[in-house]
């Protein structure tokens, strides 16, 4: 009896096993005119290979009744269906013998509550609809249209109630009709009596009101609305800013209420080392790297940012900028800056400059600006032309696109930006080496475009696009004019300013997946070219290259500021020559 019941148990084990491996190889509709069989296999939610369960085909056509029914065919009858085991009950099949029936099609489309003296034009987008199947995604579609509209024109509660469908047949048309009844809730029209603002513990309220450019008494308009925390996201105060609310109070008062949370706006970057001296050296020397951005002072908006950076013994650079935010209340920005390099032995250059940009749009802004520079060179035991005293008087002009939804991690929009300037420079000495036949009065034009595109592929995938150029036109010119190529912010996989030239170009593609709002992995191709022309007289030959450089990298938010790590290979590296470049975005 005890072998007789094993045997009974391994016998319903076997047969458990066969029926389990079972997998679908057909799958076969009869009498279908308007879909064919691949679209019922894939409402059906099964696939060919398929393990078979129990109950399969009573859920094939239950999900295909209700896909079905949602292109208005609600009258689908299944006959004769069956299920079919192969004879080495390996495989099974699916035969459907299904009559589809004519669809319901929509004949009239009626609004319960509206006559002549308030029907909306907006409703006429519904007509279309007239002749058409009854599928539920192009009415729900509509009615999330004509929702939209109404929230742009001042009515952000109303809504749409379907109150009843007739349907019959029209013996005469030989279909099935369906006669739609929608009732239109507007509600009143709303304005915007006041704004509320949470949330800003430092920021004054002033400079958030005046950047949302959105005055109070102003109607409802939603599309407006959605566009405020793209404005408040590049004042870059705050943690990424989500949508207003907007309710009415006891006082029957429309109240919008911006919910921000602040964010650290005073960025430190630095790090100092100490070169011991070398062999025929005497003492060593400071290196590092300063730098301090203050983006909020004092909550007013206003900025300042001091930069130091020395590279080695004999080289050394100083930046100072300053921001004032719309000057007076009006919609002008004053940028002030004082710039200092020390270039080894050869030069010091300063410059300082300032400019008035206009805010004319949320998007759009330009600029002019004057600056004075002048260039000295070092002054040696045994003289040598290294450079010449000059000085320059530079003015220029900037226009600057930024549709961006956010400037820490973008998801789409671009960033267009295009300068020229003209310097007129002066050469001052040093004497011995001012020729009859040399120009002491030199005209510079620097033409200079940047174009960055930002487009989500998918959810969290971003490709971000950047071209630049830069360029310089003179009938001579010295290597405090040129431009600098290589490192973090231009070529990546070379030394920080590695190529100097008077024609350079870059370009940037990055694969982003976005681990945050505002932190993500990347992936990245960079491509560079730069010219330096012959200059016969001063024995300097032509030099110009085509580069590139790719690699990986961490964009973090952090409280210090966003920290930017990536490890890069230029031209020809192998995997030892890599670079590592890091640092903290510079957001003045």
């Amino acid at each position: 009896m005890i072998h007789l019941a094993k045997y009974s148990f391994l016998l319903i084990i076997f047969s458990f096993s066969i029926t389990y491996s079972q997998k679908l190889n057909s799958f076969e509709v009869n009498g279908n005119f308007d879909f064919d069989d691949s679209q019922y296999l894939e409402w059906s939610g099964i696939n060919i290979n398929q393990n078979y369960f129990a109950g399969v085909l009573d859920s094939v056509k239950s999900r295909i009744a209700k896909n079905i029914l949602r292109y208005g065919y609600f009258y689908i009858v299944f006959e004769n269906d069956s299920l079919i085991i192969s004879p080495d009950s390996l495989t099974f099949a699916i035969i459907l013998d299904i009559i589809e029936n004519t669809p319901i099609v929509i004949d009239k489309i009626l609004f319960t509550n509206l006559d002549s003296t308030n029907y909306n034009p907006i409703i006429d987008q519904f007509e279309y609809l007239k002749g058409q199947k009854l599928n539920k995604e192009s009415i729900e579609l509509n009615i999330e249209q004509l929702l939209i509209e109404y929230e742009n024109s001042g009515h952000p509660f109303a809504r749409i109630i379907i109150s009843s469908v007739n349907v019959y047949y029209d013996s005469v048309k030989e279909e099935n009709i369906a006669d739609l009844y929608l009732r239109l809730e507007s509600g009143n029209e709303n304005k915007i009596d006041k704004i509320e603002i949470t949330g800003n513990t430092s920021t004054k309220d002033y400079v958030i009101l005046r950047e949302l450019r959105f005055e109070t008494g102003s109607p409802y308009i939603q599309k407006q609305i959605d566009e405020l925390p793209q404005r408040l996201n590049r004042l870059r105060f705050f943690e990424s800013v989500q949508i207003p609310k907007f309710y009415i109070n006891s006082k029957k008062e429309g109240v919008l209420l911006i919910d921000v949370k602040e964010k650290n706006t005073n960025n430190f970057d630095g790090i100092i080392g100490y070169i011991p001296p070398g062999k025929n050296e005497r003492s060593g020397y400071v290196t590092g790297l300063i730098n301090i951005s203050l983006r909020n002072l004092f909550g007013t908006g206003r900025a300042a940012a001091i930069k130091w950076n020395k590279y080695d013994r004999k080289s050394q650079e100083l930046d100072l900028k300053y921001l004032e935010p719309w000057f007076l209340g009006y919609p002008f920005n004053i940028n002030l800056n004082l710039y200092q390099r020390i270039q080894d032995s050869t030069y010091v250059q300063r410059r300082l400059e300032g400019a008035i940009e206009y805010l004319a749009t949320e998007d759009i802004s330009g600029s002019v600006s004057i600056s004075s520079e002048t260039v000295v060179p070092t002054i040696r035991v045994k003289p040598v032309f290294t450079v010449y005293n000059s000085s320059y008087i530079t003015t220029g002009f900037n226009l600057k696109i930024d549709t961006r939804d956010d400037p820490y991690s973008p998801t789409q929009g671009l960033l267009f930006i295009n300068s020229y300037s003209y310097s007129r420079k002066k050469i001052n000495g040093p004497v011995e080496y001012i020729s009859p036949t040399l120009e002491t009065s030199v005209n510079l034009q620097r033409f200079s475009v940047s174009f960055n595109f930002f487009y989500e592929l998918f959810s969290r995938q971003v490709v971000a696009i950047g071209v630049n150029g830069r360029e310089l036109r003179s009938t001579s010119f010295e290597n405090s004019d040129l431009f600098r190529l290589g490192g973090t912010n231009t070529l990546r996989g070379y030394r920080e300013e590695q190529f100097i030239g008077s024609r350079i170009f870059w370009s940037n593609l990055e694969y982003r997946a976005l681990l945050t709002r505002r932190s993500f992995a990347f992936l990245f191709f960079d491509t560079g070219y730069y010219l330096r022309p012959a200059e016969e007289e001063k024995n300097i030959l032509k030099t110009e290259d085509f580069l590139y450089g790719f690699g990986l990298g961490l964009n973090i938010e952090t409280a210090l500021g966003v920290l930017r790590v990536s490890y890069a290979l230029g031209k020809g590296d192998t995997f030892s020559d890599g670079k590592i470049h890091f640092g903290v975005l510079n957001e003045f």
